[in-house]
């Protein structure tokens, strides 16, 4: 699951986790970071709330099908089986987390909660097109990981699914519930992608054969292949790229980027770029337990669904 669903789940830090550690990243966080400042600072430092949408929702509730339809004998994973799990599987969702209930209330239209169930069949639809789930027996799915890397920063996040061949050859797997592919948002899929690259490196010492991105909504598969140099220069960047938040918490001084992802920032109010003034700079930030900075918050539509 990324970065990119709506989620609370917050994980606690790794058993077992050098003395030396002081810091959390997650791949949701520092793409926040490298794609606006001001938009990490709002989520992991200010924690403003952010209002689900429908689109967030939907991509939730394809996961958590998904996550579902593997708990069935293989031979009963067919479309209409999954198109079973839809709605219970949202009504699980609302039970744990009541914010979602607010976007199909129990006084508003019957009609669009039964258009948003089937919209969300009609991507599983994409996922049938794709792949035959009877034939896969994934080894992990909704797995949380984690790595130390420098020392001192904890990297994780949670993948989706991890199949594992015979010979140990791993295969990340990544569900994305939005369009095809532009070239800002399929940048971002692919660091987020690295970014569980790198931790089952470090952990497991095998660079994954295959990191897979499956979009449903056009039933295309993107795979990519990396290599151990590369990761090594993956590290690096992920390093800088939190060295250069901790200076930025430092001098409180996180700036706005400006790109066609605005349109979808629920903090343009408070966004100097759009006439706005950001809150004051909270005093805990210095102090927080930096542990805590890997939650998952809702990514911006169109880029981790």
């Amino acid at each position: 699951m990324t970065a990119d669903q709506v989620t609370t789940r917050q994980p606690t830090p790794t058993a077992g986790a050098p003395a030396t550690v002081r810091a959390s990243l997650s791949p949701s966080r520092a793409a926040d970071f490298k794609t606006c400042p001001l938009l990490y600072r709002f989520r992991s430092i200010d924690r403003l709330p952010e209002r689900p949408t429908v689109e967030q929702a939907r991509g939730t509730l394809v996961h958590a099908v998904l996550e579902r339809l593997f708990d069935l004998p293989a031979a009963g994973r067919h479309p209409d089986a999954a198109g079973d799990l839809v709605a219970p599987q949202w009504d699980r969702l609302v039970t744990e987390q009541p914010e979602l209930a607010g976007l199909f209330p129990a006084d508003g239209d019957p009609a669009a909660l039964a258009e948003f169930l089937r919209s969300a069949a009609g991507l599983l639809e994409g996922y049938f097109a794709v792949e035959d789930p009877r034939r896969l027996e994934p080894a992990e799915r909704e797995s949380l990981i984690s790595a130390v890397v420098d020392d001192e920063l904890l990297i994780r996040g949670y993948l989706d699914r991890l199949d594992v061949a015979p010979d140990g050859a791993l295969r990340v797997v990544d569900y994305k519930t939005g369009g095809a592919p532009r070239e800002a948002f399929e940048a971002r899929a692919l660091f987020q992608l690295k970014f569980y690259a790198l931790v089952l490196w470090r952990t497991r010492g095998v660079v994954p054969r295959v990191l897979r991105l499956l979009y449903l909504r056009d039933a295309e598969v993107c795979d990519y292949t990396p290599d151990a140099d590369e990761l090594v220069r993956f590290e690096r960047t992920v390093v800088a790229l939190w060295r250069a938040i901790e200076q930025a918490t430092a001098q409180q001084d996180f700036r706005p980027r400006p790109s066609r992802l605005c349109d979808w920032c629920s903090h343009q109010a408070l966004c100097p770029s759009f006439g706005g003034t950001p809150p004051p700079f909270p005093a805990h930030a210095a102090s927080a337990d930096p542990l805590l900075d890997a939650r998952s918050r809702p990514a911006q539509p169109g880029a981790d669904e």
